[in-house]
């Protein structure tokens, strides 16, 4: 029998059987790994099985290959947080649905696990929220192995009026090198280079920027299924807001 003990953020529950429940559980130690929560739809457990809650998890298998069976404490619900607001659900469910979507199973990703859980404890601060999913896509981007280099300018290896992203490579590239290829060119908000006012409409542009590296590298890398339509919807609950 293999067993360990984590503490971590539910990020998917889907019904198992009559009474059972299949959660993904995201920790530091152990990275994404799902299990079969008995009695996981009654009335006493199910109100812990909400995504984005902290569980202290105890995961138990005869084999390390096989599915497993969790069982859960509540260690702290973040669903007041947001069920009274838009863009803090629509936040919730785009973080947990990309990370869902994302990472490999049983893969250990510490430092993204401790941005995740500073990200969704921001929830419903949206004076500072938007950002700091911004800063969290960037670093899953980096994490998963397809991050920005945006450091100095690809053409000329300067660092001055950086104004684009080459959607191939991820480089920088300066408002004068781009030349007559501009308009191939992805924006390179000043947000993205920790520059400038955050305001919602220079996150949702800088978003344009990391959406592409999600949908066309690393979510290509993966197969053919886009990225959950829940980061749409996250983006669009911005440009309400904006």
């Amino acid at each position: 029998m293999i067993e360990w003990r984590d503490e971590g953020a539910l990020v998917r529950v889907r019904k198992h059987g009559e009474s059972s429940a299949i959660i993904e559980v995201f920790t530091a130690s152990r990275g994404l790994t799902a299990g079969i929560v008995r009695g996981g739809t009654s009335r006493k457990i199910a109100p812990t099985l909400q995504p984005g809650a902290q569980l202290d998890v105890t995961w138990k298998a005869r084999l390390e290959d096989h599915l497993g069976s969790f069982t859960v404490e509540p260690i702290r619900s973040r669903t007041a947080q947001v069920m009274q607001d838009r863009l803090a659900l629509a936040g919730l469910n785009a973080v947990t649905g990309l990370l869902s979507f994302l990472l490999p199973d049983r893969e250990a990703h510490a430092p993204l696990y401790a941005r995740t859980i500073q990200l969704l404890d921001l929830l419903g601060q949206n004076d500072v929220w938007p950002l700091a999913y911004l800063q969290w896509e960037v670093a899953l981007l980096d994490e998963m192995g397809f991050g920005m280099d945006l450091s100095a300018c690809a053409v000329s290896g300067l660092n001055d009026d950086l104004f684009y992203v080459s959607p191939r490579t991820g480089r920088a590239v300066s408002r004068l090198a781009a030349g007559e290829w501009a308009d191939r060119l992805l924006p390179l908000p000043h947000v993205l280079l920790g520059k400038g006012d955050a305001d919602l409409n220079e996150i949702v542009l800088a978003l344009r920027t990391t959406g592409h590296f999600l949908n066309n590298h690393l979510a290509k890398s993966l197969g053919d299924r886009p990225i959950p339509e829940a980061r749409q919807r996250l983006i669009d609950a911005m440009k309400r807001l904006a």
